[in-house]
């Protein structure tokens, strides 16, 4: 299958701002029969170039062995003699269609003769009648470019029996492979650098990475749904994608460094479990700095709170919480810290007077003896 796009454009009228907008027109022909396929785009990237193969395959309802673009960006990244390099999601949808991409050489146009002369054929056959048509929509362009196709693929052939579209139904077709029972699923294939936030941005939405790639180049493979993010061919990370709002972040927890995953699960309701499993007195207390502050200076104060808490046992803490909630009617984390503190003072007093020695009255301690003070006459 030989595709190309035609060097002639057509127009759509947009209604809503009045502007003449081009339409290009995609060609592929089967080489023998001279079947054709034709659409229009409303312009000549990537995505479209790859549903305009898709839309011929199943309109010839076939996968033909082999496909000759010509050296387009949108099919080829660089043209090498040897060896081209296409496109990553060119090669990806010839790969799901088990077809080869066979790239034309540079200025040899007789490497895809026949779409060449059918360039000229559908221009003067189909755009030049259509190039004063008055259309609002790429529909109804296609519809009419259709209806011309029908006529050209149909007509009967001056110098040899038949028609294209006998010709290839009797000859050709049996030649092509068998279409997948599911369409191929359009992608795109992006690069992007990795922040220091462990995200990567693409069409202004973010997405995490594993944060050991921070600072790598990495590849994006995009479709409708799915964001896939591959570093040296291996997919480090998925994600659905994310569509509407600029900006949206789509983080994955796992993605994250220890300390910054801490910091996710510190929200309002993980620390009332967390209180819930020191007892009632610390439940209270940690639901009372959530009411009387906002969101971010109650997390703060919980932050110092559960800090001081990893100091001592479970029965302590609530115990000295207890005891705050007695003589404060408005609690907070550095009266807390008061009274936890006096507490261990206090248990480390009683402590020491249990461990100190009995003593008698007459016991009083080192006595310097009388040769000391020069009495000693012996």
């Amino acid at each position: 299958m030989e595709v190309d796009w035609a060097g002639t454009t057509l127009k759509i009228n947009d209604r809503s701002t009045g502007e003449t907008l081009p339409a290009y027109v995609f060609i592929a022909t089967l080489p023998y029969s001279q079947f054709s396929y034709v659409e229009a785009f409303l312009d000549m990237k990537s995505a479209n170039w790859l549903i305009a193969h898709i839309h011929a395959m199943e309109y010839f309802d076939g996968v033909p062995e082999t496909m000759v673009p010509d050296n387009l960006k949108t099919g080829v990244t660089k043209a090498h003699r040897e060896e081209p390099l296409l496109n990553e999601a060119y090669r990806e949808m010839a790969d799901y269609y088990r077809t080869v991409i066979v790239p034309s050489r540079v200025r040899r146009p007789k490497d895809k003769a026949s779409v060449e002369g059918t360039v000229g054929y559908i221009s003067r056959q189909i755009i030049a009648p259509l190039r004063n048509y008055q259309c609002f929509h790429l529909q109804d362009l296609n519809q009419k470019i259709l209806e011309k196709l029908e006529e050209i693929n149909t007509t009967e052939f001056q110098k040899r029996p038949g028609s294209r579209k006998k010709v290839f139904e009797e000859e050709e077709k049996s030649y092509l492979q068998q279409l997948p029972q599911t369409r191929y699923k359009l992608a795109e294939w992006k690069t992007a650098k990795v922040q220091l936030n462990y995200h990567i941005q693409v069409d202004r939405m973010y997405y995490s990475v594993p944060y050991d790639y921070v600072r790598e180049n990495v590849d994006v493979r995009l479709t409708t749904d799915l964001i896939e993010v591959y570093f040296k061919e291996v997919r480090i990370a998925s994600h659905k994608r994310q569509h509407g709002e600029i900006g949206q972040l789509e983080t994955n927890p796992d993605h994250m460094p220890d300390n910054h995953r801490l910091y996710l699960d510190h929200n309002p309701e993980n620390n009332r479990k967390w209180a819930e499993t020191i007892g009632p007195s610390m439940t209270q207390f940690v639901a009372h700095i959530l009411d009387m502050n906002a969101e971010k200076k109650a997390l703060n104060s919980l932050s110092t709170l559960r800090n001081i808490a990893k100091k001592y046992p479970n029965e302590e803490i609530e115990k000295a919480t207890e005891t705050l909630l007695e003589i404060s009617t408005n609690p907070t984390v550095s009266v807390f810290k008061s009274v936890v503190e006096r507490n261990k003072k206090k248990k480390q007093t009683k402590k020491t007077d249990i461990n100190r020695p009995c003593t008698t009255s007459d016991d009083y301690g080192f006595v310097r003896g009388a040769k000391y003070f020069g009495r000693d006459t012996k």
